[in-house]
C-alpha cells in the first residue's frame, strides 16, 4: 500500500476539472456550481445493422451474414446535491453487450467537486486510461473502438476511487485512480489494487498530448501487470487527427472481457498496438473518417491484425447522428498468412437525450 500512496502523491504533485469521459456520457459542464437538486435523465440508443463478409470459398456452405442489433442502449440519471456533490448512474440495456443478455449497472459514482484542481469520485466508472477508451461512447468517431483499446484496456470499467482535476485554464488535466482490477459485477479476489492514471497537456489551443499508466494485480496478489500509453490529438478548425500507442505486459484477467461486449482473445506475455484516425467535418454536417490500427496479441502463434476503417458521419443535429463504416481486416501469424474473410459493413443510427 505504501507504493500506491507514493505513486498517487507523486502524480498529483507532477500534474495538478475535466472528467476525461469517466462515465459513458460527458457531464453537463453548465451544471457546475448549480445548487439545484433536480435530477437530469440522460442516455442514448444506437440501433445498428451489420453485414459481415464471412463467406469462404475454401469452406463448403459458408455464407455472408447480416443482422440488426443494438450496439448500446443506455439510460441514466445525473444531478448535483448542495453543495459540491454530484451523482451519476447509468444502466446498459442492450442484450448484445451483456454476457447474460440482461440489463446491468454500468456506471454509478458519487463525486465531490468543490475544487477544480482536485475532485474525487468513488463508485463504478471507467478506468482513467487511454484517449479512445475515455472518449464518451456516444462521441466516438467510428462505430468500433480500436482492437488494442478493447483488448488491452480491459476491464474498461471497475470499482474504485479516483482523484482528478485541471489547472491553468485546463492546460493540464490529470486522473489517478485506485481500483479493484476485476471489472464490473465481480467480487475482488485479492488484497491488492490497481493503480491507474492519465495526464494530458495542452501546450497549444489545437494540440493535446498525454500519457497513461496502469500497474496492478489482475488475478493474484503476486503476479503483476504493467500498461503504458501515449496519445496525441490535433483539433484545428474542422480537421481532427488522433493517435494512440498502447503497450501491456504481465498477467491479465481472462474473464474480464473486452470493451462493449467484444470477445476477448488469447494474449501473450507482451502485447500492444496503435491506432491513428483523421477526419474533416464539412459545413453541411458531413464528416468523412479514415482510421488505421495495428494490434499484436503477443501470443506464441504471433497473431495480430491490421484494420482499416473507411467511414462517414452525418449529423442531423447535435443529438442525432448516422454513421457508416467499412472495416477491412488483415490478419497475421507465424504459420499462415492467409486472411480470414471477416470484413464488415456497419450502419448505426444514434439519438442522445
Amino acid at each position: 500500500m505504501k507504493r500506491y500512496l507514493i505513486f498517487l502523491f507523486s502524480a498529483i504533485l507532477i500534474t495538478s476539472g475535466s472528467l476525461f469521459g469517466q462515465g459513458c456520457e460527458e457531464p453537463d459542464a453548465s451544471s457546475d456550481g448549480d445548487a439545484s437538486i433536480k435530477p437530469k435523465i440522460i442516455g442514448f440508443i444506437q440501433p445498428q445493422y451489420e453485414y459481415h463478409f464471412t463467406e469462404n470459398e475454401d469452406i463448403v456452405g459458408s455464407k455472408n451474414s447480416n443482422t440488426f442489433k443494438f450496439k448500446r442502449a443506455r439510460i441514466g440519471v445525473t444531478g448535483k446535491i448542495p453543495y459540491d456533490f454530484s451523482y451519476y448512474v447509468v444502466i446498459e440495456n442492450s442484450a448484445f453487450v451483456s454476457s447474460t443478455g440482461a440489463p446491468y449497472l454500468l456506471d454509478a459514482f458519487i463525486s465531490y467537486r468543490r475544487y477544480s484542481w482536485a475532485k474525487v469520485s468513488v463508485g463504478s466508472f471507467k478506468q482513467p486510461f487511454g484517449l479512445e477508451v475515455n472518449t464518451s461512447c456516444s462521441g466516438l468517431h467510428t462505430i468500433e473502438r480500436a482492437m488494442v483499446s478493447d483488448q488491452i484496456v480491459a476491464p474498461q470499467r471497475d470499482m474504485g476511487i479516483m482523484v482528478f482535476g485541471d489547472f491553468n485554464d485546463k492546460m493540464f488535466k490529470y486522473s489517478v485512480a485506485l481500483m479493484n482490477g476485476r471489472g464490473l459485477g465481480t467480487k475482488d479476489n485479492n488484497n491488492k489494487k490497481d493503480l491507474i492514471g492519465r495526464v494530458v497537456l495542452k501546450p497549444l489551443d489545437f494540440l493535446s498530448v498525454g500519457g497513461s499508466f496502469r500497474y496492478g494485480y489482475p488475478m493474484t496478489d503476486t503476479v503483476t501487470r504493467t500498461s503504458l500509453a501515449a496519445e496525441i490529438e490535433v483539433n484545428y478548425s474542422n480537421f481532427r487527427l488522433q493517435a494512440e500507442y498502447i503497450y501491456d505486459e504481465g498477467d491479465y484477467n481472462t474473464a474480464a472481457g473486452g470493451g462493449c461486449g467484444s470477445d476477448p482473445i488469447l494474449l501473450g506475455e507482451k502485447r500492444g498496438g496503435w491506432w491513428a484516425m483523421a477526419m474533416y467535418k464539412f459545413y453541411f454536417n458531413l464528416e468523412p473518417v479514415i482510421k488505421v490500427e495495428s494490434f499484436d496479441s503477443g501470443d506464441a502463434a504471433g497473431y495480430g491484425e491490421f484494420i482499416t476503417t473507411f467511414g462517414v458521419n452525418y449529423f442531423f443535429n447535435d443529438n442525432v447522428r448516422l454513421q457508416a463504416n467499412y472495416r477491412y481486416r488483415a490478419e497475421t501469424n507465424k504459420t499462415n498468412s492467409a486472411e480470414i474473410p471477416n470484413d464488415a459493413l456497419l450502419l448505426q443510427m444514434q439519438i442522445k437525450f
